[in-house]
């Protein structure tokens, strides 16, 4: 208990609930947490990593190639596009990542509704047509996948950083 400038007492019931904002308090806390106790990078890699096996029926496509790393050097490119390129069985994913956004096409040529995985939120998704190819206006930014629902069928490549 303390005494106010009036000499009032004031108790645990006297505080007014309409004057206490529980998510200004909580938010101030995140913000404070996020700078005093941020996560380590590799708890926040293992947490994106996770995020992506949300679908467990999804299969999982693997990188088959990434020309940052297979592709040879080539002279005077210096803002080449990314090409990737993902198998899952029978499934393959080609894509284009350039500063204005992503292209690619699914094969074998179908149907499919793609989203960018790039954390907790949803990002961006986009169609791809009958024969398969996609695009979308904005690059990713940060640790990425993409997800392909098929008919019934679920494709999430792995992760990748741009």
């Amino acid at each position: 208990m303390s005494d106010d400038m009036n000499g009032d007492v004031f108790g645990e019931d006297d505080w007014d609930d309409q004057e206490f904002d529980a998510g200004l308090l909580e938010e101030e806390l995140r913000q404070a947490a996020a700078v005093l106790d941020p996560v380590p990078a590799e708890l926040q890699q293992i947490a994106v990593d996770a995020y992506a096996l949300h679908d467990l029926e999804a299969r999982v496509a693997e990188l088959t190639f990434d020309s940052l790393v297979d592709a040879l050097p080539v002279r005077g490119a210096g803002d080449a596009p990314r090409m990737l390129t993902f198998r899952a069985g029978e499934v393959t994913v080609d894509v284009e990542v350039t500063a204005d956004g992503l292209m690619g096409q699914v094969l074998p040529p179908q149907p499919a509704r793609i989203e960018v995985l790039s954390g907790p939120r949803p990002g961006p998704s986009f169609t791809a047509d009958d024969l398969g190819r996609f695009t979308a206006d904005a690059p990713p930014s940060g640790p990425f996948a993409l997800r392909l629902r098929t008919g019934g069928d679920v494709v999430v490549t792995e992760w990748l950083r741009t």
